[in-house]
């Protein structure tokens, strides 16, 4: 068993960007991906902005060269396109050489192709096979063959916003405890009206640009995407000689146990989250060189998440949100700000806080508004979930 956790490969697709180099040149030239609803027929359309991708299902069918009959979901062909991406960038030629896994996240599932179709099913049996790739894991199946797992572990995480992060947790883990020696981990989730209600009923939708860490902040965009990591044990890295992208050093979860959606005033499981990633790292909180808040827009998460890094951080460091960019990706948020994350450790960038005006009056935070270069060694990440279920992920330059 050892010590490194290598991060060899990923994939994205977001509303910046269908892969991971268009993603990188939105970052940099601060292009965001939202706008108002344009594939979903929902009656808040001019009420919220969101973050969509471009692509349509039929053309996600078509890049994975699926036959007219097949009962992907739109999560489903989001995750395929991005764990293909991941998988390919890591340079694996035989999937099933190592003991390998996948664990991906996602909340919607397919609840976006069962509520399209839900007042047709008893009249329609052609579109009767979409029930089955309603629950959560039937995406993570879809993906494992797109891939081409054979006899892996294969399983998916549900735990709201933090989703991604604890399956790209859960697989280090897996890792360091000898359990496999490659995994491919991240999220996938796509944009329904069940999600857009939902949220609406919570009264936290944004009817313009999202604002992190903003005095006059109005609330969230709501945004789908999917994102993936390789991760390998540094055995396999040093018998396949690869080249590692990064490192996953440090990880915490932990639990506010507060309320079903709200996060605590003070931000006690944040708190918990950062401080335990920080110890499983074995770093003091001033190694730190850059933080990806969590940072939804709401009133309720950037004061909590606010208040958790007065807690941890003496002083603190650059740090913004990046979801101004994609939206709030839900169960993938995790995964798309850890490809972000690894994108700003190679090339030494701080994000912009896009939109950001107006400093909090709670507290004297305020996010990096440009890009920035700067020497970056280690990377906190936060993914805060409904349920007060909040994880931390510390990516390395160094294992």
């Amino acid at each position: 068993m050892g010590k490194g956790v290598a991060i060899t490969g990923m994939g994205i697709i977001s509303a910046i960007g269908n892969n991971v180099d268009e993603n990188r040149e939105a970052l940099f030239a601060g292009k965001t991906g939202i706008g108002r609803v344009v594939k979903i027929n929902t009656n808040h359309k001019n009420e919220i902005m969101v973050g969509e991708i471009a692509y349509t299902n039929s053309q996600l069918e078509n890049l994975l060269q699926l036959p007219e009959t097949n009962n992907y979901s739109r999560t489903a062909l989001l995750g395929a396109v991005a764990a293909k991406e991941a998988v390919e960038s890591a340079c694996i030629s035989d999937i099933n050489e190592y003991k390998t896994g996948l664990i991906s996240a996602t909340s919607v599932g397919g609840m976006d192709m069962t509520e399209k179709y839900y007042y047709e099913y008893l009249e329609d049996k052609t579109v009767q096979k979409y029930i089955e790739a309603h629950h959560a894991g039937d995406s993570t199946q879809k993906i494992a063959e797109q891939l081409g797992l054979k006899n892996s572990l294969v399983t998916t995480i549900s735990t709201a916003c933090s989703s991604a992060a604890n399956a790209i947790m859960l697989g280090a883990r897996l890792i360091k405890s000898g359990k496999l020696d490659r995994v491919i981990v991240g999220g996938a989730d796509c944009l329904s009206k069940f999600t857009i209600n939902g949220f609406k009923s919570l009264m936290i939708l944004s009817d313009t640009y999202n604002t992190p860490f903003d005095e006059n902040r109005k609330g969230l965009n709501l945004g789908e995407a999917a994102a993936f990591l390789v991760l390998e044990s540094d055995a396999v890295v040093k018998a396949e000689n690869k080249n590692v992208l990064a490192y996953l050093k440090g990880y915490g979860n932990a639990n506010d146990a507060f309320h079903q959606t709200a996060s605590s005033e003070n931000g006690d499981g944040a708190t918990l989250a950062m401080q335990q990633a920080l110890k499983v790292a074995n770093l003091n909180a001033e190694a730190i060189d850059y933080v990806n808040a969590h940072g939804t827009a709401t009133g309720n998460n950037d004061l909590s998440e606010g208040k958790a890094f007065l807690r941890v951080f003496n002083t603190m460091p650059p740090f913004s949100s990046t979801k101004p960019f994609t939206g709030h990706t839900l169960a993938a948020a995790g995964g798309i700000e850890a490809v972000f994350s690894v994108l700003a450790l190679q090339h030494n960038v701080l994000y912009p806080n896009l939109n950001y005006k107006t400093p909090m009056s709670a507290f004297n935070l305020v996010p990096e508004l440009e890009l920035k270069e700067k020497p970056i060694t280690n990377i906190l990440s936060n993914s805060l979930g409904f349920g007060g279920n909040c994880s931390t992920l510390i990516f390395s330059k160094q294992a």
